[in-house]
C-alpha cells in the first residue's frame, strides 16, 4: 500500500469546477444569389412578353388580311352580279309569256314591294317579245299604298303598250294582293285557292289595364292633342277612335271602288262581298271575283299562245344576299373607320 501525500490527495469536499459558458447558436445567413443566376429568369420573362406581343401582331395582321380579302370577294361578286343581270336583261328573246311573281307580304321592304314590282312590269311591257304579262300571285296582302301604286302602274302600262295582263292565283290572293289582281284583264285561280278579304284593318295593343294593376304610370308628353293617338300605353278617347274608324272606312271605300272598276259587270255583289270575308276559287268564280279556273302553264299555252315563259321577277342573287348580310356588319365598320379618319383630319 502506497502512502499518499497529504498535500496531494484530492479534496473530496471541494465543489466541482464551473462549466465554461458557450455562445448561443446563430443561424447561418443565406448565401447571396449570384447575378449570373438571376439573369436567365429575367430573359425568360422578356421572351414571354415578346412572344405575346408578336402573337397579337400576327392576329391583327390576319384579321386585316381577312377583311381585305372579304371586301375584294364582295366587290367581285357584286360586279359579276350586275354584269350578269345586264347581260340577261339585254338578251334577245322570241315570243314568250312574261311572268312576274307577287309573293309574300306586300310592303316597302319586301320582294313584293311596289318599287321592285313596278320595275319588273316596265321591263316586261317594254320587251317586244313579251306577248302578254302574267302576275302569278301568292300573297296574303299588305300595304294598301304599295298595292295601289302597282295597280295604277299596271293600268298605265296596259294603255301605253296595248298588252294584256293576266293574274294567276296559286294559294292565296287576299286583301292587297287582290287589290293588285283586279288591274288584270282576267283572273285565274285554282278551285281551292283563297280569294277575297276585301277590307282594311289597323291592329295594335292596349296595356292601360295592366299598367293600372301594376301601378305603372305612363308619362307621355305631346305638343298636339292627338299626337299620341294609337299609343298602346295610353287610353284611346272616343273622338280618336271615331277619327281612326272614319279613316279606315274611307280607305275601304277606295278599295271597293278599285275592285268595282276592275271587275265591272262580272262582279256579283252580295252582302258579304266587301265584308272582309274570303272564299275558295270555286266560290270566287261564282261570285265574279275571278274569271276562270286555271294555272300558269294553261294561261301561257291556251290564252297567251306563247308557251315559253320568261320570269321578269327581280330576285336577290348570291352577291346581293352577301352584300346585305356581310356588308351590314363590315360596312358599318368601314363607316366608323372613315368617320374616325375624317375626325382626325
Amino acid at each position: 500500500m502506497i502512502p499518499q501525500d497529504e498535500n496531494t490527495s484530492p479534496d473530496r469536499s471541494a465543489p466541482p469546477p464551473a462549466p465554461v459558458p458557450t455562445s448561443p447558436a446563430v443561424a447561418p445567413s443565406p448565401a447571396p444569389v449570384p447575378a449570373a443566376a438571376a439573369r436567365p429568369a429575367m430573359e425568360e420573362t422578356v421572351e414571354e412578353l415578346a412572344r405575346a406581343f408578336f402573337k397579337d401582331r400576327r392576329t391583327d395582321r390576319r384579321w386585316r388580311l381577312f377583311f381585305r380579302w372579304s371586301w375584294l370577294v364582295l366587290t367581285v361578286l357584286v360586279f359579276w352580279s350586275v354584269l350578269n343581270a345586264r347581260n340577261h336583261a339585254n338578251a334577245p328573246s322570241g315570243p314568250h309569256t312574261a311572268l312576274i311573281e307577287v309573293r309574300g307580304e306586300i310592303a316597302s321592304d319586301t320582294e313584293a314591294s311596289a318599287e321592285l314590282l313596278v320595275g319588273a312590269l316596265k321591263n316586261a311591257f317594254e320587251d317586244e317579245g313579251a306577248q302578254a304579262v302574267v302576275l302569278r300571285i301568292n300573297s296574303p296582302g299588305g300595304s294598301p299604298v304599295q298595292a295601289g301604286i302597282v295597280n295604277d302602274e299596271i293600268r298605265r302600262l296596259k294603255a301605253k303598250h296595248q298588252k294584256k295582263v293576266y293574274a294567276v292565283v296559286e294559294e292565296t290572293c287576299a286583301s292587297g294582293a287582290y287589290y293588285i289582281a283586279v288591274a288584270a284583264d282576267e283572273i285565274y285561280a285554282d278551285k281551292a285557292s283563297i280569294v277575297g278579304s276585301i277590307g282594311v284593318l289597323m291592329d295594335g295593343f292596349g296595356f292601360t289595364g295592366a299598367m293600372e294593376k301594376l301601378g305603372v304610370e305612363r308619362r307621355l308628353l305631346t305638343a298636339g292633342e292627338n299626337k299620341g293617338i294609337g299609343d298602346p300605353f295610353s287610353p284611346m278617347s272616343e273622338k280618336q277612335r271615331a277619327y281612326t274608324q272614319a279613316m279606315l272606312n274611307q280607305i275601304h271605300q277606295q278599295f271597293i271602288g278599285v275592285v268595282k272598276q276592275g271587275r265591272g259587270d262580272r262582279l256579283k255583289v252580295g252582302p258579304d262581298t266587301f265584308s272582309g270575308l274570303f272564299w275558295n276559287g270555286q266560290q270566287a268564280l261564282e261570285m265574279g271575283l275571278v274569271d276562270h279556273l286555271g294555272n300558269l302553264d294553261m294561261v301561257a299555252r291556251e290564252v297567251v299562245k306563247a308557251e315559253e315563259v320568261i320570269d321578269y321577277t327581280p330576285r336577290d342573287n348570291v352577291a346581293e344576299r352577301l352584300a346585305k348580310r356581310f356588308g351590314a356588319s363590315i360596312g358599318a365598320g368601314a363607316v366608323r373607320a372613315l368617320q374616325s379618319t375624317l375626325s382626325i383630319r
